[in-house]
């Protein structure tokens, strides 16, 4: 039984007596504890693969503020580490693969890996993180969607031009599609087997579908996350098991997300949360969406984004209270207690 159910319950579009929120990147290097556990680790990777350092990493923003979920530690990239590709991380540069998908005999040898076996260490750290969450808020499994895994695995790592993979979308957009369906089938078994695992609701990210144009982005990353919605696991220990999504960049296409299959749409801070709730009305949920930048202003600031937000979005259910992209490693934890008693109290004081 859960404690504090009120993200399960406002992701569904049930009421709750607050908004609840959570923080994307919420276990990161904005925290001093985190930077010292990462540094007993060794390296993001080896955090990454330990069991026990993930669940400490998870815990430690739910020590300091009174947030409504937890989400797993983990990176969007072991789904391609998992296939072979040789993930490192290179200090200044982010991540890289030792072997990015370039040639076509490498992307017809592609084959999804088996979550409980070469991915077993996320599926550990799920189980023992619900053990020590002891039943306080819910957790989140996540993925990167097929199209955004796809970049980096053709890039070799992150990009400003995408040019090997917008090239073989338009050189061989048959190989790119063939990269999609290995890793479309990869993601729906790495979310189900994180929600076999303990997983209490999952979030698709499409850092990079924003970067596609709007046929393109039909093509190559929505119609792939719509296979995912609709393979996903819908029930698991008694409950319905929500899904969310979240394409960076992608406010043009709002109403074919919000159409996808997911039960709640995450914003990014471009969009306004109330246009966005005119436009699709109540047919999902809505995740977001204060800009990250504002927590490097004053508290009054901060307060006041947070009212923008939430007036924005009005009282009505389905709100989940978040950030438009990942908190900044620069950010004050200070700033971040002000937003979570804002976002606190003003909704309550909202649902009077």
């Amino acid at each position: 039984m859960l404690k504090n159910d009120s993200f399960l319950k406002a992701l569904l579009r049930q009421p709750t007596d607050h908004t609840p929120l959570w923080v994307m990147r919420q276990a990161g290097r904005y925290l001093p504890e985190y930077n010292a556990t990462r540094g007993r680790a060794g390296s993001f990777l080896e955090l990454c693969k330990n069991p026990d350092l993930a669940t400490e990493v998870t815990l430690q923003p739910l020590a300091r503020f009174p947030l409504d979920a937890a989400i797993l530690f983990s990176d969007i990239l072991t789904i391609p580490d998992a296939m072979g590709l040789g993930l490192y991380f290179a200090d200044g540069e982010g991540p890289k693969f030792e072997r990015p998908l370039r040639d076509e005999w490498e992307v017809r040898n592609l084959t999804a890996p088996d979550p409980t076996v070469h991915l077993r260490y996320v599926m550990d750290a799920v189980k023992s993180i619900r053990r020590a969450l002891s039943g306080s808020v819910p957790l989140i499994g996540f993925s990167g969607s097929p199209f955004t895994l796809a970049c980096y695995m053709v890039e070799g790592g992150g990009s400003d031009d995408f040019r090997h993979i917008k090239g073989m979308l338009y050189r061989r957009p048959d190989l790119l599609h063939r990269i999609l369906e290995v890793t479309t089938e990869a993601v729906i078994q790495y979310l189900n087997a994180q929600i076999a695992s303990g997983a209490q609701a999952v979030m698709v990210f499409d850092t990079w579908g924003g970067t596609l144009t709007t046929p393109a982005y039909e093509e190559f990353s929505l119609q792939y996350m719509r296979r995912v919605a609709e393979g996903l696991t819908k029930e698991a220990e008694g409950r319905t098991v929500p899904s969310i999504v979240y394409t960076k960049g992608g406010a043009l296409w709002l109403e074919s997300i919000a159409s996808a299959g997911f039960d709640a749409v995450g914003l990014d801070w471009t969009i306004n949360i109330a246009d966005a709730r005119k436009r699709i009305g109540d047919r999902v949920a809505l995740q977001g969406n204060m800009d990250p930048s504002a927590l490097f202003g004053t508290p009054e600031i901060i307060q006041q984004e947070v009212a923008r937000v939430l007036n924005g979005f009005g009282n009505h259910p389905g709100h989940v209270f978040n950030l438009g992209h990942g908190i900044s490693r620069f950010t004050p934890p200070e700033n971040v207690a002000v937003m979570v008693d804002a976002v606190h109290s003003q909704s309550r004081q909202i649902r009077l």
